[in-house]
């Protein structure tokens, strides 16, 4: 299923017909922000600042983020009916400031008192014994999807497994009761890590010498190499939340009771923040992820659980995976985004 909203962002559709995060949040009529000046002997910034539902903007949307974060660090966007903040500073602060609400991520202050009783060795071993059962299962192939094939089942089976579900009753039961089980409130993040680790595999992948590098990795590398897949291709690249009260940020000042997009997306690739953003870098010396809170969640945990044994598994069952000869990942979508497919050479 596509991740494009079907009616689009704004639509007059009532809100009870929708399950859009978007049509739940008021049209905000644009109030005057404060512009900003161009560097001396630069030229003119422009005087209309681009959308992300612009055409073409869910297959590459970096250009347009480029733009909102130099010349419209604070912009009423007509299309999404909110203010877009776009700069790492802005985004991180509007995740964390209690001024910003209604939105929640997993691993944010609330998780931490709502999952007291979960077995964190106990995921470890669903999760590794998963994804070897997956890896193994398409390691004869000549050819394979690991978006489809493996990434798809991963999550899904790592929660049916924790719950108790048989494999078989797997995708029919875990989106639902079994993940709401295990997760709480973040039992949708199901999708996310699907498209998360989708991102990841294609960063190593697309590196041979990452792939060198994390072959037998310890665990704490590969977790630095999630954190930097989160930060350069996060599978949510749009948050959604609504100030209690004016807010000042880069830019201007977001008034009380608006609604804001904030483009994580863009944040990752604030060069103001990270040095060579566009970089997969695992080994960088000024790390950072917005897609999930600090504290604890078991779906913050599945997930980096996920991204370790992924690697593991599959690396084990295929010593000599590779990308199809000629094919590069391509990453697509606007709220999420991930590749579409992944296609492999199994046995090298």
């Amino acid at each position: 299923m596509s991740d494009e909203p079907k009616h689009g962002i704004g639509s007059d559709r009532p809100k009870e017909q929708s399950g859009d995060p978007w049509t739940r949040l008021p049209s905000m009529a644009p109030a005057a922000a404060v512009p900003v000046r161009p560097a001396p002997g630069t030229a003119a910034p422009r005087t209309v600042a681009p959308s992300p539902l612009d055409p073409g903007a869910s297959l590459d949307p970096h250009g347009i983020h480029r733009t909102l974060r130099e010349e419209f660090p604070l912009t009423y966007d007509p299309l999404l009916r909110a203010w877009v903040l776009s700069r790492y500073a802005d985004v991180a602060t509007a995740l964390t400031d209690a001024r910003f609400t209604h939105g929640h991520r997993p691993g944010d202050p609330p998780c931490a008192r709502a999952h007291v009783d979960v077995d964190v060795e106990a995921l470890r071993s669903v999760t590794e014994r998963t994804a070897h059962v997956l890896a193994y299962r398409i390691a004869e192939r000549q050819q394979a999807d690991l978006v489809a094939d493996f990434c798809h089942w991963l999550p899904a089976g790592t929660v049916a497994a924790a719950v108790g579900v048989p494999y078989r009753d797997m995708m029919r039961l875990v989106r639902g009761r079994a993940a709401g089980a295990l997760a709480g409130e973040c039992g949708a993040q199901i999708a996310v890590r699907e498209k998360a680790l989708a991102s990841f595999l294609a960063n190593v992948l697309t590196d041979p010498d990452q792939v060198a590098a994390l072959r037998d990795a310890p665990a704490g590398l590969v977790g630095r190499a999630w954190t930097e897949s989160l930060r350069r291709d996060p599978p949510v690249q749009v948050m959604v939340r609504r100030t209690s009260a004016e807010v000042p940020v880069s830019g201007g000042m977001v008034p009380a009771g608006a609604s804001v997009a904030l483009l994580v997306g863009s944040a990752g690739r604030d060069p103001e923040r990270f040095r060579e953003p566009d970089r997969f870098d695992p080994l960088r010396d000024d790390p950072g992820q917005l897609t999930y809170g600090s504290g604890f969640c078991p779906a913050v945990t599945l997930a980096g659980l996920e991204a370790e044994y992924a690697l593991r598994a599959l690396f084990a069952a295929m010593p000599g995976l590779r990308l199809a000869d000629g094919f590069r990942p391509t990453q697509a979508g606007f709220i999420t985004r991930a590749p579409r497919s992944l296609i492999v050479r199994p046995g090298g």
